[in-house]
């Protein structure tokens, strides 16, 4: 049946499940009663099993080959793909939940900065435009949080951020490589990483069902719809159901465990979400055109 479905649907309809599947994340990370090197160590380790499983059934007898294929492009992105894993958990263990998602919704104007240094890529006015308002809301959430004590946390969410405009502009450079398998080795490499560093990696109590639910149904599917959705539709597309995260996943937070943003947080936090909701608008429509 989903065959049938024009593009615009398939697409759509993976990148929303994939994005929904992420909201619980941060609920699931403050649920959990694992340090976090014990956290990283799962949400490595067990991703690995189940996307290498999956990639292993789609690749078959070509699995290795691919793997060869991502050369030093991949290799870059296992190490700036890793970093990211790491930096968000850090991060939501050290400032708000709100706080971490509106950092790394700042990925897509990061990206375009990135993309006109490094690929050559002009910068459009009005991506300038929102990449300046996005910036001053996160000076002014940065401000609230060295007052609150949790400017470490919002800067690791800066780097998550930084680190997944890295993987974009990577991707982009190296659009003729498939990536898939890079993002598996860097799940891998967080696993072994954190292994070294973690006291104790016994699941106890709610851990049993909190951490391998997290593990495959907010980290291993979504990754992979969220990879496959953009087949379909364009990263504007993708990139505002994104925005679903950012609103969704600090509720589930405070609904649950009633952990509110303050003042600052939501309106610097809205005013990039309306920033980048339109800014991603825009570049819908005129991609529309142009296909038009």
């Amino acid at each position: 049946m989903f065959n049938h479905f024009p593009n615009q649907h398939k697409g759509s309809l993976l990148a929303f499940i994939g994005v929904m599947f992420i909201t619980p994340d941060s609920l699931f990370i403050r649920l959990s009663n694992l340090d976090t090197w014990g956290l990283l160590f799962y949400r490595g380790a067990i991703p690995f099993v189940v996307v290498l499983i999956g990639l292993v059934l789609f690749y078959r007898s070509n699995f290795f080959i691919a793997l060869l294929k991502i050369g030093y492009p991949g290799i870059f992105y296992v190490i700036s793909f890793s970093v990211c894993n790491i930096t968000f958990i850090v991060s939501i263990q050290n400032t708000n939940v709100a706080n971490t998602l509106i950092m790394v919704a700042m990925a897509p104007m990061l990206s375009a900065i990135l993309a006109s240094i490094f690929l050559k890529e002009p910068t459009k006015k009005e991506t300038w435009i929102a990449i300046f308002i996005t910036f001053f809301s996160v000076t002014f959430i940065f401000y609230d949080s060295i007052k609150l004590g949790n400017i470490i946390g919002d800067v690791f969410g800066f780097i998550t951020a930084l680190g997944l405009a890295i993987n974009a502009n990577l991707a982009r450079f190296a659009k003729d490589r498939d990536l898939i398998p890079s993002a598996v080795i860097g799940k891998l490499v967080v696993a072994i990483f954190a292994f070294f560093f973690v006291d104790n990696i016994d699941l106890l109590g709610n851990d049993l069902i909190i951490v391998p639910l997290m593990c495959i149904m907010c980290v291993a599917i979504p990754f992979v719809l969220v990879t496959i959705a953009p087949r379909f539709i364009s990263a504007p597309e993708v990139n505002l159901f994104f925005l679903l995260e950012v609103i969704l996943g600090p509720i589930w937070v405070w609904l649950i465990i009633h952990e509110q943003p303050s003042l600052q947080t939501i309106i610097g936090g809205l005013i990039i979400i309306i920033t980048i909701a339109l800014h991603s608008f825009i570049a819908l429509k005129k991609t529309q055109i142009k296909i038009n």
